[in-house]
């Protein structure tokens, strides 16, 4: 077996069992999940109506570079929603389509590491482990970029030695971030570019939260307008990564995108075609229609901002929160142990969050996830009100 599986640490997921194992929560309370990313709202029905009308296509094996249909409304929906200009995406060259962006942020790793090398992989910390997982697999090292309030929760890149960049040979970025939601500026990003340049690495670009911000006035930007920006017209060293899971709540339909770079993305469809991941022909056209529409998108955006007033005028008295710029989770500091937090509030209010400390690792600048939660507003507007009242109870008597 791959000796680099005895590096992988359990999953947050796991890790959130194992604590909650022999905790029996108060039965009169509904429980409410605000542990796992996975958005709640209902699946919009036109979303629906052409994956049904479309099941007699998985009669046929799907060509893993993608229907000409989703690879157009998605290179389309990026020039429309992050102003890139007409035609700026060519969907023959610079798209493919993923089940999820989670497999294809892994797949990207083990088709780009060189582990001759000795290489690196950077990294925000905390971040969604499948980065470390990835690096890990694939032979390479995680450098890992702590978030924290004196950064603005994003990843100096200043901090980094010209040595860890001349070893590094890709660059995560995640913005809106997971679970910090802060959002990369236009000049982080052609920092980013420059650095990428000089020291030759790709950067991976985690999007997937885009569409899911406060500010109406001001939506994430992607790397990929930083690229035009700079003059990089083909993307060149960059690679984003797009879902519908938080767009369009659709998490089960696995279904997302990567973009970029054509010569990058001719060698990964080289390693897909062999990693044996053709996203169904069903799936695909369901996809499409979903990237072509735009008013589902508003609504469930709408919602999300609901949920954050609410529940930030219940919780901001009486814990340590901030309004993230973007995503849908919460990253309040609390007293004491996060892991001890999270399972006396699942003890007595049956609420389930995740301890920061699952979520980012221990460096020799500290660990930035210690003492934090990351609370997920996924569930109906009424339930996320409802735990915030608990979670106010809560902390009335805790330590």
């Amino acid at each position: 077996m791959n000796p680099n599986l005895e590096r992988l640490q359990a999953y947050p997921f796991e890790k959130l069992a194992q604590l909650k194992k022999d905790v029996i929560p108060p039965r009169h309370l509904e429980h409410i999940g605000m542990s796992i990313g996975e958005p709640q709202h209902a699946p919009p029905e036109f979303i629906l109506d052409a994956l049904r009308a479309n099941l007699f296509r998985i009669a046929g094996y799907p060509p893993t570079v993608g229907m000409i249909e989703l690879r157009t409304a998605a290179a389309r929906w990026l020039e429309r929603r992050f102003s890139l200009g007409v035609n700026a995406v060519d969907p023959e060259k610079m798209v493919l389509p993923v089940n999820g962006t989670r497999e294809a942020l892994f797949a990207l790793v083990q088709a780009a590491v060189d582990s001759s090398r000795a290489p690196l992989i950077a990294m925000p910390n905390p971040c969604y482990q499948i980065y470390e997982g990835a690096a890990l697999l694939a032979g390479a090292e995680p450098y890992l970029l702590n978030t924290t309030p004196e950064t603005h929760y994003v990843a100096d890149l200043e901090s980094v030695p010209d040595s860890v960049w001349n070893r590094c040979e890709l660059l995560f970025l995640c913005s809106p971030g997971n679970p910090t939601g802060a959002v990369l500026s236009l000049a982080y990003l052609e920092r980013a570019l420059e650095l990428a340049e000089r020291h030759d690495f790709l950067i991976a670009s985690d999007e997937c939260y885009s569409d899911l911000y406060w500010d109406e006035r001001s939506p994430p930007i992607s790397l990929l307008q930083a690229c035009l920006a700079s003059g990089r017209d083909r993307f060149q060293r960059c690679i984003v990564f797009q879902s519908l899971s938080k767009r369009s709540s659709v998490p089960g339909l696995r279904s997302g995108f990567v973009a970029g770079d054509p010569d990058v993305m001719s060698r990964f469809l080289l390693y897909r075609t062999y990693h044996g991941s053709a996203v169904p022909a069903p799936t695909q056209l369901a996809s499409a229609a979903a990237w072509n529409e735009d008013t589902h998108v508003h609504v469930n955006r709408a919602l999300y901002q609901e949920k954050f007033a609410q529940v930030l005028s219940i919780l901001s008295p009486v814990m340590d929160v901030y309004r993230p710029d973007g995503a849908f989770y919460l990253w309040p500091k609390i007293p004491g142990d996060d892991a001890k937090f999270t399972r006396e509030l699942y003890a007595r209010q049956n609420i389930t969050v995740v301890p920061g400390s699952y979520l980012s690792r221990e460096t020799p600048f500290g660990d930035p996830g210690k003492g934090r939660l990351r609370i997920s507003l996924v569930p109906h507007v009424e339930k996320c009100v409802a735990a915030a009242e608990r979670i106010r109870e809560f902390m009335k008597t805790y330590g």
